[in-house]
C-alpha cells in the first residue's frame, strides 16, 4: 500500500517557536522555529518512507470561516514579529530540501490536509498526518492516522477513542459541545471534555442530543438549550472541509531532488553548522534527494551462552571504544542490582547479556556470579576506554556488585551539557535532536502506573532491542557530539579536564555519604513542631478565627476578605495571589503576612529536613548518600536531590541548626573549606578593573574598600551601616541588580540607590565596562563564556518580551562568575581528591555544597588536610587575583562552616 505523508507545518510552525529557545544567528535574525520545523522534517523523512508528500501552510488573508463568523480567531494577537521574520526563508529551506509546499488561499491548511487524505484514501492510500492539532482527530479511518513528532504520540481509530472518550467519527460532535477557544469558537457553557463524552455516549450523535435537549437537567442542561441555534454554525466552523480544490494532483505530490547549493546557502545564513557539514562538499556531482540514506538496519544480539560470551570478549578487548550501559532494578544509585549489560564497538551492532531475568518461560542465562568475575578484569581494565550515557551511575550498580568500573573516558550526557547545557539532555531527547532517531522509551518496555513491570520481568527479545539501541545510540551520539568539542579547545578543557574527572570524583562523594545525627533531628522536629503550633495560635489570634494556613484560598479569604490587607497582585484566575513575594511585601506592614511567612519557613524545614533525612539513611551504610546532577544548572554547578544538600537554609538558626545534625564519627572531625569571596575575585579578574585588583592584591577588606570608595572616606572611617551597604551593593551588582532592587534590599529611596550605583561606577569603571561589554557579546552570540571556555547559552537574550530580555542580561552579567566558581570548585574537588588518593589518607569528600568543600578527616590527618587544602584549593587556576580559600573544624558542620 502506498503513503502518503501530510504535514501540518502551520501547527508546528507556532509549536517550535513557542517550545525552542530564542535561537538567533549573529546577525540577530531569529531561527529557533525554522530549526524546529526543519528538524521535525528531516525526522519525518527518517521514519516514514513516503511516496508521496506535502509540507500544508495556512495561505495568508481570509477564509470562509472569517465569513461565516467574523470572529473567528478573533482573540488570537497577531503573528509576532520574529516568527513573521522567520516564514521566508523556512519556506526556502523546505523547498531546497524536495518537499512540495502547499497553501491554499480562501481555505486553511486543515482543509487541505482534509482534501488530501480523503482523496488518499479513494484510492487506497494510506495517509499519514503529522500534526499536533486535535481537531484533526476527525479526519482518522482505517486508512488515515495521526503522529505529533513533538509528544511521540501516534493515533488511529481506537487511538482517538481512548484519548478523547469518542470515536473519530463523533469528534467533530464533540468539540462542538466543548467549543475550541483556541479559534474563539464558543461551545456549550461549562461544558467540558467528561460531560460532552457522557452525552455522546447517552445520545450518540449531537443531532440527537440536541432532539432531546429538554431532557437533559441541571445548569448544563439549561445552557445546552441556551445555545442550540449557535451549535450548527460552530459545527460547520469546526469541521474540516475535504473537498477543497486544489492546485495540485496528488500524484504530483512526489519529492523532488535536494538544492543542496540552496541549501548552503539557507544553512550558512541560519547558521545551522551540523546540518552544513552533512550537506555534501561543494563541487559534488549529484544532489542528494530528499528522502535520505536509509539507516542500516541494527543487529543487536542476545548474549545466552558461554561461546557467544567469549566471541563478544575478543571483540571488547580489540575495540578502540567500548559503549556499555546497565539495566537495573530501579534508579536507586546505591541499592538498584543487576539485570544485565549491553555493549556496542561499532555504529548499528550491539549485544544485550541478561543476567537476571525473571518470569515464566525466561531461557536460561548465564551464571551471574561466574559471569560477572568473567567480565570483571575488562570493567576493572583503565586502560580499555569506555563509554556510556551517565556512567556514574553504571559506576553505582557495578560497585553494588564488587566491581570498580574504571577507563571511563566519554560520556555523552556530559558532551551534551558542554555543549548545549541550556538543554535536555536525556538520550532520547539526543537521539531526537542530533541523530533524528525516535528510541524506544522505558515506559514503552516496562508500562507506566499499576501496570508496570521491573526491567527483570520483560522479555528478553524486547529487552535486547531496548538495551542494545542504548549502547548502538550512546555510540553514535559519541560520533555525532565529540568533534564538535574536540574542535574548540577550550571546550575540550571543559569536558576532558573537568566534567569527565569530576563525575568520577562525584561517584567517590556519594559512594562515601555523610553521618547525620538522627536523634538530634527527632528533636529538632519536635521542636520545630512546638513552634509552628505557636505561630498558628498567634495566626488565629489575629485573623478572628481559625484557618488552615496550608490553604491559599483561605489566606486569601483571611487577609483581602475580613482583613482587608491590599492586594499587591493576582493570580493567572484574577483572584489576589499569596504567593512568598506578595507576604514578604505585606509583611513590612502587617503582622499576619509575617507569621505566615514564619510559619512556612518552619513547615519546610521540618518536612524536607528534619523529619525526612533520618528516613533516608541507608541500612547498609547508616549514611545519608546524595546523588550529586552535573547536567542540571546552566551555570556549570552541580545540583543535589535525595536530599537536596545544597539548599539547606542557613540565614535562620533553625535552618543553621539543622546543618549540626551532620556529624563526623568517634575519632575524626568535619572539616569545611570554601573559597572567599570567590565571585568579586572572578569579576575583578573578568572586569580587570584597577581598584578592585588593587583592593585584592592588597588582601583588604573588599566591601569596607568599597564602602571607602562610594563614600569617599578612609577604610578605617567606614562605619558598620556602610560596610553593610557596599556588601549589598558589591554582590547585588553581580548579579545585575536595578537601582529599584537595590533600594528595596537597602530600604532606602530610589533616587538614593541610583546615586549609590554612579558613585560604585565612577570608582570602579571597570566593572560598568564588562557589564556593557558582556551585555553585546551575549546579544550577538548567545552565550557568555567563564574563564575556563564553558559556554552559558542564554535564550531569552534577544527576546522580544522585555522582562525576559532584562532578566537574561542580569543573567549575562553575573553567568560567568558564576560559572567560573563552578569550574573552580570542581577543579578543586579533582586536585583534592587526586590528593587523598596519592598520599593514602583515610579522609573522605563526603560533600560539596556551592562553593565550599566538606571532609570527614581522622584526627591523625587533620593538620595535614588543614594546611593542604588551601594551597589545592588556591592552587588549581592562575587568575588576576589571588584565590583564597578558608578551613574551618568542628564535631559537626554548623561548627566547621
Amino acid at each position: 500500500m502506498k503513503t502518503l505523508l501530510l504535514v501540518d507545518a502551520s501547527s508546528y510552525l507556532y509549536r517550535a517557536f513557542h517550545a525552542l529557545p530564542d535561537l538567533r544567528n549573529r546577525h540577530n535574525e531569529p531561527t529557533g522555529a525554522i530549526y524546529g520545523v526543519l528538524n521535525m522534517l528531516r525526522r519525518l523523512h527518517q521514519d516514514y518512507q513516503a511516496d508521496y508528500s506535502a509540507c500544508v501552510f495556512d495561505a495568508k488573508g481570509k477564509t470562509f470561516r472569517d465569513e461565516l463568523y467574523p470572529d473567528y480567531k478573533g482573540r488570537r494577537p497577531p503573528m509576532p514579529p520574529d516568527l513573521a521574520a522567520q516564514i521566508e526563508p523556512l519556506h526556502a529551506a523546505i523547498r531546497a530540501m524536495g518537499w512540495p509546499l502547499l497553501a491554499v488561499e480562501g481555505v486553511e491548511a486543515d482543509d487541505v490536509i482534509g482534501t488530501l487524505s480523503r482523496l488518499a484514501t479513494e484510492e487506497g492510500m494510506r495517509a499519514v498526518i503529522s500534526t499536533g492539532d486535535k481537531d484533526m482527530a476527525q479526519l482518522v479511518n482505517r486508512h488515515v492516522s495521526l503522529i505529533n513528532t513533538m509528544s511521540n504520540e501516534t493515533l488511529d481509530e481506537s487511538g482517538v477513542e481512548t484519548k478523547f472518550g469518542v470515536p473519530p467519527a463523533r469528534i467533530v460532535d464533540y468539540l462542538t459541545l466543548i467549543g475550541d477557544s483556541a479559534d474563539n469558537v464558543p461551545g456549550v457553557a461549562k461544558v467540558g471534555p467528561k460531560t460532552a463524552v457522557k452525552w455522546l455516549s447517552q445520545y450518540q450523535t449531537l443531532d440527537n442530543l440536541v432532539a432531546h435537549a429538554q431532557e437533559v437537567g441541571g445548569a448544563v442542561g439549561e445552557n445546552l438549550r441556551n445555545t442550540l441555534d449557535w451549535l450548527p454554525k460552530a459545527r460547520e466552523l469546526l469541521t474540516i472541509r475535504c473537498a477543497v480544490p486544489l492546485p495540485v494532483s496528488l500524484q504530483q505530490l512526489t519529492a523532488g531532488p535536494q538544492d543542496n547549493a540552496r541549501l548552503r546557502e539557507l544553512y550558512e545564513r541560519l547558521e545551522f553548522k551540523t546540518w552544513l557539514r552533512e550537506l555534501p562538499a561543494v563541487g559534488a556531482h549529484e544532489p542528494a534527494p530528499v528522502v535520505p540514506v536509509e539507516r542500516p538496519e541494527p543487529r543487536y544480539e542476545t548474549i545466552l551462552d558461554q561461546s557467544h560470551l567469549e566471541h563478544w570478549l575478543t571483540r571488547l578487548e580489540q575495540a578502540e571504544l567500548v559503549s556499555l550501559d546497565t539495566e537495573t532494578t530501579g534508579l536507586e544509585p546505591m541499592q538498584s542490582r543487576l539485570v544485565g549489560i549491553s555493549f556496542a564497538i561499532e555504529p548499528h551492532h550491539a549485544a544485550y547479556l541478561p543476567l537476571a531475568h525473571h518470569y515464566a518461560g525466561v531461557p536460561p542465562q548465564l551464571d551471574f556470579a561466574t559471569t560477572l568475575q568473567r567480565l570483571k578484569p575488562l570493567l576493572e581494565n583503565p586502560a580499555k576506554p569506555k563509554l556510556g550515557q551517565n556512567l556514574k551511575y553504571d559506576s553505582h550498580i557495578f560497585a553494588n556488585h564488587g566491581i570498580a568500573l574504571r577507563g571511563i573516558v566519554h560520556d555523552t550526557l556530559l558532551q551534551s551539557y558542554v555543549l548545549e547545557s541550556h538543554k535536555t539532555h536525556d538520550m532520547d531527547a539526543l537521539a531526537s535532536r542530533h541523530l533524528g532517531v525516535k528510541t524506544i522509551s522505558y515506559a514503552e518496555v516496562t508500562g507506566k502506573g499499576a501496570k508496570q513491570i521491573g526491567f527483570d520481568e520483560v522479555a528478553l527479545d524486547t529487552a535486547t532491542t531496548y538495551a542494545a539501541e542504548d549502547t548502538d545510540i550512546t555510540l553514535q551520539l559519541h560520533h555525532n557530539l565529540y568533534p564538535q568539542i574536540s574542535a574548540n579547545a577550550r571546550l575540550e578543557f571543559i569536558y576532558r579536564e573537568i566534567e569527565v574527572p569530576v563525575s568520577q570524583v562525584l561517584f567517590h562523594v556519594e559512594r562515601n555519604g555523610v553521618l547525620i545525627d538522627s536523634k538530634l533531628l527527632a528533636e529538632q522536629s519536635r521542636t520545630l513542631g512546638e513552634k509552628m503550633l505557636t505561630l498558628e495560635q498567634r495566626a488565629y489570634e489575629l485573623a478572628g478565627q481559625p484557618f488552615n494556613l496550608n490553604s491559599p484560598k483561605q489566606i486569601q479569604e483571611i487577609l483581602f476578605g475580613q482583613l482587608g490587607l491590599p492586594v499587591k497582585k493576582k493570580t493567572p484566575g484574577g483572584a489576589p495571589s499569596t504567593d512568598e513575594d506578595v507576604l514578604q511585601q505585606l509583611a513590612l506592614d502587617y503582622p499576619l503576612p509575617k507569621i505566615l511567612l514564619d510559619y512556612r519557613g518552619l513547615a519546610k524545614l521540618k518536612s524536607t529536613y528534619t523529619d525526612k533525612l533520618p528516613r533516608m539513611v541507608d541500612p547498609a551504610t547508616g549514611r545519608v548518600h546524595t546523588s550529586y546532577n552535573q547536567a542540571v544548572a546552566v551555570t556549570g554547578r552541580l545540583a543535589s536531590s535525595d536530599p537536596n544538600l545544597q539548599n539547606i537554609p542557613v540565614r535562620s538558626e533553625e535552618g543553621r541548626r539543622i546543618r549540626e545534625a551532620f556529624i563526623a564519627p568517634p575519632g575524626s572531625r568535619i572539616v569545611s573549606a570554601d573559597y572567599s569571596q570567590i565571585e568579586l575575585r572572578i569579576m575583578a579578574h573578568l572586569s580587570g578593573d584597577a581598584n578592585l585588583l588593587r583592593a585584592f592584591a592588597a588582601g583588604e577588606d573588599i566591601h569596607r574598600a568599597t564602602a571607602a570608595e562610594i563614600f569617599a572616606c578612609t577604610p578605617l572611617e567606614v562605619t558598620s551601616e556602610q560596610r553593610r551597604y557596599a556588601k549589598v551593593i558589591n554582590f547585588g551588582l553581580i548579579y545585575g541588580m536595578s537601582a529599584f532592587g537595590l533600594a528595596s534590599q537597602l530600604n532606602i529611596e530610589r533616587g538614593a540607590a541610583q546615586a549609590y550605583m554612579e558613585r560604585y561606577f565612577e570608582r570602579y569603571p571597570g566593572v560598568a565596562k564588562y557589564m556593557e561589554r558582556t551585555r553585546d557579546m551575549a546579544k550577538q552570540q548567545g552565550y557568555v563564556e567563564t574563564v575556563f571556555g564553558r559556554r552559558l547559552w542564554l535564550p531569552e537574550i534577544n527576546a522580544a518580551n522585555g522582562q525576559r530580555r532584562q532578566a537574561a542580561e542580569r543573567a549575562a552579567i553575573n553567568a560567568p562568575m558564576q560559572g567560573t566558581a563552578a569550574d573552580l570548585i570542581k577543579l578543586a574537588m579533582i586536585a583534592v581528591h587526586r590528593w587523598l588518593q596519592e598520599e593514602k589518607m583515610q579522609t573522605l569528600l563526603v560533600m560539596q555544597v556551592h562553593d565550599e568543600l566538606v571532609l570527614e578527616v581522622p584526627q591523625g590527618e587533620l593538620a595535614q588536610v588543614r594546611r593542604e587544602l588551601p594551597r589545592l584549593m588556591a592552587g588549581v587556576a592562575r587568575l588576576a587575583v589571588p584565590l583564597v580559600a578558608e578551613v574551618g573544624e568542628g564535631a559537626n558542620w554548623e561548627q566547621a562552616h
